[in-house]
């Protein structure tokens, strides 16, 4: 009797040992309810045209964060751009979008979360290097985009602007790592 792993196929796909000496990995995709054709199946990349399509969603998405997927849908029409809803869905989740407009009781605080004082209250920043930021955005290339992520060291004087800032990682979508390391003193 076999029972339903509630994984899922990328899951499965992690769990197949493909250089098992006893179980060949036939058997592992049998045993763990996976079809042999998903375990070999190489998802495709994005297509030239979904790619100048996810461009021109991230281009109105900027000037516009607050246009859900049925407004988007007919902004892109007015561009020319023949496109239905299910497709502007399927690019914007991918590609992390979602519109920005109150949700419902957004201030009320879930009582399980733990609350987190602020560290800095009362604190004198005297030296460089004391007090650090973090910060995350994503940057639109050619052919999709990437997420970079820095660690910023703060001045005492001007906490506005970073005496230096370290990239910690610039991470392809779908990808890993890129390349990583301190940049300049400004």
């Amino acid at each position: 009797m076999k029972k339903n792993l509630a994984l899922s196929v990328e899951q499965k796909r992690r769990l197949i040992e493909k250089d098992h000496a006893e179980v060949p990995v036939a058997r592992q995709c049998e045993l763990l309810g996976l079809a042999r054709s998903s375990y070999y199946h190489e998802p495709a990349g994005e297509s030239a045209s979904n790619l100048a399509l996810m461009r021109m969603i991230d281009k109105i998405y900027t000037e516009h964060p607050y246009f859900r997927i049925r407004r988007m849908v007919v902004w892109l029409h007015k561009l020319g751009r023949n496109i239905n809803k299910k497709c502007v869905s399927r690019l914007m989740q991918r590609m992390g979008l979602q519109a920005i407009y109150p949700k419902p009781r957004l201030s009320d605080p879930n009582k399980q979360h733990k609350k987190y004082p602020y560290l800095l209250r009362g604190v004198e920043i005297e030296r460089t290097d004391q007090v650090w930021s973090t910060d995350i955005t994503y940057i639109r290339l050619e052919k999709g985009f990437v997420y970079l992520t820095a660690v910023i060291a703060l001045r005492r004087e001007r906490l506005a602007q970073p005496l230096r800032a370290l990239v910690v990682g610039v991470h392809q979508h779908g990808g890993g790592l890129l390349r990583g390391g301190p940049e300049s003193r400004a």
